[in-house]
């Protein structure tokens, strides 16, 4: 039977293709100009991923200056000609990112496939790689606020009003994206997805940790962070951990939006401790709160 790509099994961490192309030799992989080179095949909607952002986010000030991280996106959900794995319309997606998100201890809301769905990934994709040819560090701030918006908000990040005001709050030139995103962004993603096909991935997240000899390690599906660091070990012994301060006003000052998971997971403190903690910060006043059914986003006040 074919699988669903939005039926992401919470157990193994994974959002899989509906069909599984056989094992491929890879496409040949540029040495990065750091030590260690991660390829990471994503989707905008892929709510393993949105589970794993704690992980991706504690590795970047840890290993920051040894990881050079590329983002590819991958094609989770072409559109609706599936049926399996008891999903076969939008409606079926809500309480299934309901259950994934209590297991991830990260906030989604599924309400936005009962109320205004997508028809597909490849739009949000596309607009993912117009913002790249502008600017990286912008293109990532563009795909944490259109997740944000999705599995949150619950706006359909299909819609062209929704990627345009992510393009803006990211600091994009909204008019050259839009003309980006209309014509060479689409070949960019059809790349992407090329390459997804060359190294035979299947599913989501799948990341490619690689040395500068080409030797790679594979971390497929949701992780724990002691995976990320035994695969960055082997790819680039006696790596050396960064120290970052933990500190809240720093920890905001580096992501200007933290969900408690991602908080938690980067101050050292407990899931409980760091939402008593979190709340107590919104209610001095120090920061904003997105309060959803699911889960809360705590955001810098001056963001």
């Amino acid at each position: 039977m074919k699988n669903n790509p939005l039926l992401c099994d919470a157990e193994s961490g994974i959002c899989e293709l509906p069909s599984a192309p056989g094992e491929s030799a890879g496409a040949t992989v540029e040495p990065g100009i750091k030590p260690v080179k991660i390829i990471y095949f994503t989707d905008p909607i892929c709510s393993t991923c949105w589970g794993i952002e704690p992980q991706l986010r504690k590795l970047k000030l840890e290993y920051g200056p040894l990881v050079e991280l590329e983002y590819r996106m991958g094609g989770l959900l072409p559109d609706w000609s599936y049926n399996s794995g008891g999903i076969s319309k939008p409606t079926d997606v809500a309480p299934h990112w309901d259950e994934v998100s209590r297991y991830y201890e990260m906030p989604i809301v599924g309400d936005v496939w009962l109320e205004d769905p997508l028809h597909s990934s490849y739009p949000p994709s596309v607009a993912f790689k117009a913002a790249q040819m502008q600017d990286e560090g912008k293109a990532l701030a563009f795909l944490r606020r259109i997740r944000e918006m999705v599995f949150l908000e619950k706006k359909n990040i299909t819609r062209w009003e929704h990627l345009a005001d992510a393009a803006s709050h990211a600091g994009l030139d909204v008019g050259q994206f839009e003309k980006d995103y209309q014509t060479d962004a689409v070949k960019l993603f059809q790349g992407d997805l090329q390459l997804a096909a060359q190294w035979a991935v299947r599913g989501f997240p799948t990341l490619l940790v690689f040395n500068r000899e080409g030797q790679h390690e594979k971390i497929y599906g949701f992780k724990p962070y002691e995976i990320f660091e035994a695969a960055i070990a082997k790819m680039h012994p006696g790596a050396p951990k960064g120290w970052y301060s933990k500190n809240w006003q720093d920890l905001f000052a580096q992501y200007p939006t933290l969900t408690t998971k991602e908080f938690a997971g980067l101050s050292g403190q407990s899931f409980a401790n760091s939402e008593q903690h979190l709340g107590s910060l919104h209610k001095q006043g120090l920061l904003h709160a997105y309060t959803t059914v699911n889960g809360t986003l705590w955001k810098n006040i001056a963001f």
